[in-house]
């Protein structure tokens, strides 16, 4: 019982926490130029979501909108929506659904956790032939879907995007996805707690000397607490200690510059403030669950596509 009242536990405080970033104000500014520039919605959803996560959203496909509608073709929508994420890891999935749509989840993580996806999608990746048509009217023949006038414009009308364009965004969707990891971080701290003063003296101070050389004795001074008195009330209401915490904040910085292509890892190590390469790559594995090289190579992800077909 306690491990499942755990489980609950982690998966309500993860959902809180997705919210949270779903109505920050850096989601919500991206969101809006996102679909200015693309014309397509952009979803931020929690693992567990059992809805289709574009629904009434603003640049909704009409298409998929009318597929909702009918129970029948919803329901091959949602396992298409299941597939994609069941098949999601650390990198983004992509998936074409039974009626030719490509939808990608690409997920949010919480140092080694995900804890939720960015969703782009309802497109077409190739110009759609008569060939198409026949298959989709087809598809909902079986399902006992009318291919009515009105499901038939809404199909024609679907927006189209060629392969190296949508793979394009998905990759941009990949660094929004690093920095909301990010702010993820800062919010957790303060979900958690009211920060006390000498605590938000503390992250100042840090923040303002992080590429220095930082003692606890130092930062307490600063804060204006024994060393004692700041390690505990630190540790409480940051849930970290000192050292973990200062360690964590290099970490995302680090992560941060590694987003440029050009900027060396050594060099990056050492800008951040720590002592050795070595002490970086433990602590940026240990914080993220990948060495500064894997995150690097999982910025140019060669996206699988799996075709979701519908249960016989």
């Amino acid at each position: 019982m306690t491990g499942a009242a755990n489980s609950e536990g982690e998966t309500n405080a993860n959902r809180e926490l997705v919210d949270a970033l779903r109505r920050s104000k850096l989601f919500r500014d991206y969101e809006r130029v996102f679909s200015e520039a693309t014309g397509l919605p952009l979803a931020l959803r929690p693992l567990e979501y059992w809805q289709l996560s574009h629904r009434g959203k603003r640049h909704e496909n009409p298409f998929c909108a009318l597929l909702a509608e009918n129970p029948k073709s919803l329901a091959v929508c949602l396992q298409a929506h299941e597939e994609m994420v069941r098949h999601t890891g650390d990198q983004p999935s992509t998936i074409t659904c039974p009626f030719g749509l490509t939808e990608t989840a690409v997920p949010l993580r919480l140092g080694t956790e995900t804890i939720g996806y960015l969703r782009v999608g309802q497109v077409l990746r190739h110009s759609p032939s008569r060939s198409d048509t026949v298959k989709v009217s087809q598809t909902l023949v079986r399902l006992g879907v009318r291919f009515s006038p009105k499901i038939r414009r809404a199909w024609e009308g679907n927006p189209f995007l060629p392969p190296e364009r949508y793979s394009a965004i998905v990759r941009l969707l990949t660094f929004f996805a690093e920095q909301l990891s990010a702010l993820s971080n800062q919010l957790l701290v303060e979900q958690h707690n009211e920060e006390p003063l000498l605590v938000a003296k503390a992250r100042h101070y840090i923040d303002q000397h992080k590429k220095e050389q930082i003692s606890l004795a130092g930062v307490a001074a600063a804060a204006g607490a024994s060393i004692f008195h700041f390690s505990k009330v630190f540790h409480k209401s940051a849930g970290l200690t000192f050292t973990d915490y200062v360690a964590r904040v290099r970490a995302e910085d680090a992560r941060t510059q590694l987003l440029n292509p050009n900027a060396r890892i050594s060099e990056v190590a050492y800008d951040v403030g720590f002592q050795s390469l070595t002490q970086f790559n433990r602590t940026f594995k240990r914080v993220f669950g990948q060495s500064p090289s894997q995150f690097r190579a999982r910025l140019h992800p060669k996206t699988p596509v799996r075709s979701a077909r519908r249960k016989k």
